[in-house]
């Protein structure tokens, strides 16, 4: 039995990676902060795919929730295989728009949400035999180019997110232990879904990307299946950049 908890979970990128890695033999704990409709859909189809679930609506701007998951999920599982980290949020405005807090308010629910859980669940991940983890990074901490869309709140939380996850992957490497890093580039909403973009930004966006289209959650999540698989076993401390060639 493989026991993975899911941040993020009830749509886009966290979705994609439920329904990649929803098999028998899996348990998952899905998470969403308020997306309770979402995330029964995807728990549901996780169900039909043979595995088991339970769901967790918690706010990670709270510090106090992120061990609550873990630990919640250790009694729901007896243990956790595989952590990822995929909650989070784009703040767009620019540094000099952003109120005194505004960049502790994407840290909190992204990096120090990931902190909180990593620490709680090294010990379960320690004694896994094939112990994982994977944070969601995105371009925004790669890439500041005049030309394109300014993230400062967010590229802070993910460059924190990064470092801690490459810290924590040369920490828990003597217990063969990976930890790794997919950070996407631009990727599709899904419908509804908000955006933190005009339409008409969109499509000046994708005449940049190299491969002239945006992302799919999906592809996002084939490059964390990949982390998670026995092939990745001797791959850790590692970024996949899943971008259309957005950094070249």
């Amino acid at each position: 039995m493989t026991a993975a908890v899911i941040t993020g979970a009830a749509s886009g990128i966290g979705a994609a990676i439920a329904n990649r890695v929803a098999a028998p033999g899996v348990k998952l704990v899905l998470h969403s902060r308020k997306n309770v409709s979402g995330l029964l859909a995807v728990a549901e189809a996780a169900q039909a795919a043979g595995a088991e679930t339970e769901t967790a609506i918690l706010d990670l701007s709270d510090p106090s929730n992120a061990a609550k998951l873990v630990q919640d999920a250790v009694h729901f599982m007896g243990g956790i295989d595989w952590l990822i980290s995929n909650a989070g949020f784009a703040d767009s405005r620019l540094i000099t728009d952003l109120p005194d807090d505004g960049i502790q308010a994407s840290l909190t629910p992204i990096a120090d949400s990931f902190f909180r859980m990593a620490k709680e669940a090294a010990p379960f991940l320690q004694a896994s035999e094939r112990g994982r983890v994977v944070a969601i990074s995105s371009f925004v901490a790669h890439r500041f180019s005049p030309s394109g869309d300014h993230f400062p709140a967010s590229a802070a939380a993910k460059a924190a997110l990064e470092a801690l996850a490459l810290s924590l992957a040369s920490e828990l490497a003597g217990a063969n232990v990976t930890v790794n890093i997919v950070a996407p580039g631009y990727t599709q909403k899904d419908k509804g879904a908000h955006a933190a973009l005009s339409q008409e930004r969109w499509q000046e966006i994708i005449e940049r990307i190299p491969f002239a289209r945006l992302g799919k959650p999906d592809e996002c999540a084939a490059a964390v299946a990949y982390f998670l698989s026995d092939e990745a076993a001797y791959v850790t401390g590692q970024i996949i950049h899943v971008d259309g060639g957005l950094g070249l």
